[in-house]
């Protein structure tokens, strides 16, 4: 087992999960092919399972907990999210269509289900925002982790494929223009699950980084192994089954 950090962590570190879609169907998105064409691309990426909420706790928790559902689960605080505060490295998880109902009242198209940390210990972390947030935070002072959950139709899980590749050429520029990211950080988008359920759950991996080429990995990685990569990149214990993950070192460049 590797716990190693790379020699130059990332300043900032920036995800992006997207939803129900194979590796093959994100790809005929034409703004994530550019992506893929220019920066890393994880070629053997698996979810861990179906349906969703299993796959965003694992990359938050390092585990499934047992879940096999899409119900809401008040489950310990063991999560990336708690080991961050405590460490005291700054984090926020951006979440559009969030309102002042809270974590799990906002409505549709906010998913609660697609907002992990509201899972790990039953309430809405301070640190869990609205998407309209990061703009100003963009602008200013950014923290080390930003997590972003865009709302049921960018996510795809409602509307086209096309309809969240067009989001995401929006909104990855905004993150690529930012100092925080020009600053030696690293943008990784994901995709929870594939919409397959009979299939090997294959789904896309960026890795986006300033001044790094393309590259592709035929390396086998899967939620873990992200979740993994962001606690060594952040500094912070390895949860769960991310303590036997391997990281993805090939994609991440320090």
């Amino acid at each position: 087992m590797s716990t190693s950090s790379p020699a130059t962590q990332p300043t900032h570190v920036f995800l992006i999960v997207m939803e129900n879609h194979s590796a093959q169907q994100a790809l005929e998105g034409p703004f994530v092919a550019s992506l893929a064409a220019q920066y890393g691309v994880a070629n053997n990426y698996h979810a861990v399972a179906h349906p969703s909420v299993p796959n965003y706790l694992a990359l938050t928790s390092g585990s499934t907990w047992g879940v096999v559902d899409d119900n809401f689960h008040n489950l310990p605080p063991h999560d990336l999210g708690t080991e961050l505060t405590k460490a005291g490295v700054s984090w926020r998880a951006y979440m559009e269509g969030l309102t002042g109902a809270g974590c799990l009242d906002s409505p549709l198209p906010y998913d609660p289900g697609h907002n992990p940390f509201v899972f790990y210990g039953g309430k809405c972390p301070a640190n869990v925002v609205p998407f309209s947030a990061l703009s100003t935070d963009l602008a200013g002072n950014t923290p080390r982790f930003v997590w972003i959950t865009p709302d049921r139709c960018h996510d795809t899980h409602d509307c086209a494929g096309a309809v969240g590749d067009e989001w995401l050429s929006q909104h990855v520029a905004r993150i690529t223009d930012s100092s925080a990211w020009k600053s030696g950080g690293v943008l990784f988008i994901t995709w929870d699950e594939d919409d397959d359920t009979g299939g090997d759950n294959q789904v896309l991996t960026l890795v986006i980084q300033p001044g790094v080429a393309h590259v592709a990995s035929s390396r086998h990685y899967d939620h873990y192994s992200l979740l993994a990569t962001v606690e060594d990149l952040l500094g912070v214990k390895r949860l769960g089954s991310s303590a036997q993950a391997t990281p993805m070192t090939d994609l991440v460049k320090g």
